[in-house]
């Protein structure tokens, strides 16, 4: 196994499939946590291997790790579309419409959920349970 500093920390899309009301649960539930969608079945999923591991889950980061080449992609460096839907194919014999969308939104995501991290925790934005989304903290 790779130590620590041998790990390829670049990011990867995983997909699945589950019933629409499993999925509401998450959301839900995520919502609650003040967790987006992929935070909160990365943080699940992370909290359940740890019962087979042995080890506790790492602790959530407040910013995406960097990888050996550098910090994660900003909108300026990040793939242009084309080369997205080319990657993603390439991995797949046939993708409808919504895999597709799926997979090309899934680095806007990432992109967000780090950026809204960043933010709180420079306490230029904070998550209100109570109102269901963001706000300048004022």
């Amino acid at each position: 196994m790779a130590s620590e500093s041998e790990k390829d920390t670049s990011r990867t899309v995983v997909k699945t499939y589950l019933p629409a009301y499993q999925r509401a649960e998450w959301d839900d539930h995520a919502d609650e946590l003040g967790m987006s969608r992929s935070e909160f079945v990365k943080t699940m999923v992370q909290a359940g291997r740890s019962g087979f591991e042995g080890e506790a889950p790492p602790e959530p980061s407040a910013a995406p790790p960097e990888s050996e080449g550098g910090p994660e992609p900003t909108p300026q460096s990040s793939p242009s579309l084309e080369e997205t839907v080319l990657e993603t194919l390439s991995t797949d014999d046939h993708l409808s419409w919504d895999e597709l969308l799926a997979a090309v939104t899934e680095d806007v995501e990432s992109r967000l959920e780090g950026t809204l991290q960043e933010l709180q925790s420079a306490n230029r934005i904070r998550y209100s349970g109570r109102h269901g989304g963001y706000t300048l903290d004022s």
